[in-house]
């Protein structure tokens, strides 16, 4: 695959006030943006392009956050949101022809990219319309009728939103990130679901849908909870980080926390788990908190 969709459209109401200052995909994991997390997993994977829908403060979609990803992207703009499958069908003069990988832009997960992609083929050379990308709900038992999706021995999708086609070997869990076939593009709404008006209707009439297991894990940004908890990880995995021109005032110690370019950290004691989005400023002590570039604090 050297082209892929990252569908950024959506309004991340389940989180707000945090998505009323940046759209989901931008908001600050780590060391940057996730839309910057997502993009240089698609680049390892061998992705050279991708095009980006946007709707919500499509604006902050600019030309630097572009620039800094790894790969080419351009921005298709959808003044109505589309849902997935419209969202697809509308960008379809920027992707041109074929098969193209689709990953939502509130999703982290451990895709290899370039695997996928060598099973779609595969699965599509056996009359696959698509291959989505799972997790299974328990790394060695069957845990059948478990998670979002339920995998056949063919590997398969024989479940998906409660509906049966096949008998179930293992549950699992669809992850957001999927190739969308030639033949189910040619199925897209203007406007719609990706599951629920092409995969459901065509699996209905007979059609096959893959899977392909991941090996690793994937978080969905929804909440502040969830969102405060991905931060974490990274910095369990990288250490805190500290961006450029941070001032910290000298009563105040930091711990676990990311605190981005431009942060100004005032008053005395101490600051744990906190994400302090670039620009912003606040006082210790903190402690499990999201602090957003306008000052504003959600706690968690």
């Amino acid at each position: 695959m050297t082209i892929a969709m990252i569908l950024c459209a959506g309004l991340g109401t389940r989180l707000r006030p945090i998505t009323d200052e940046l759209p989901k995909p931008l908001v600050w994991v780590g060391d940057r943006p996730l839309l910057a997390h997502i993009a240089e997993r698609l680049a390892r994977g061998g992705v050279r392009r991708a095009v980006l829908n946007t709707h919500h403060l499509a604006d902050r979609f600019d030309a630097r956050i572009l620039g800094a990803l790894p790969l080419d992207a351009s921005i298709v703009h959808e003044p109505k949101i589309l849902g997935t499958a419209g969202g697809v069908a509308g960008a379809a003069a920027a992707l041109g022809p074929g098969d193209v990988l689709v990953w939502n832009g509130d999703i982290l997960a451990e895709v290899d990219v370039a695997a996928l992609g060598a099973a779609h083929v595969k699965a599509a050379g056996a009359g696959a319309l698509a291959t989505l990308a799972v997790a299974w709900r328990h790394p060695t038992e069957a845990r059948v009728g478990e998670g979002t999706a339920g995998i056949g021995a063919d590997g398969s999708v024989v479940r998906l939103r409660g509906e049966r086609f096949g008998e179930e070997v293992r549950g699992a869990d669809f992850v957001g990130v999927q190739i969308v076939g030639e033949r189910a593009r040619a199925r897209l709404p203007a406007e719609g679901c990706l599951v629920g008006d092409v995969y459901l209707p065509a699996m209905r009439e007979g059609a096959r849908v893959a899977s392909f297991a991941i090996d690793g894990g994937f978080s969905d940004l929804g909440t502040a909870t969830t969102y405060l908890e991905e931060n974490l990880r990274w910095i369990a995995a990288h250490g805190s980080f500290v961006g450029r021109d941070v001032h910290v005032e000298p009563a105040v110690s930091v711990a676990t926390s990311v605190l981005g370019d431009g942060v100004t950290v005032r008053g005395r004691g101490e600051v744990r788990d906190v994400v302090a989005w670039p620009g912003a400023t606040f006082e210790a002590p903190l402690a499990r908190a999201i602090v957003l570039g306008s000052g504003t604090i959600v706690r968690v």
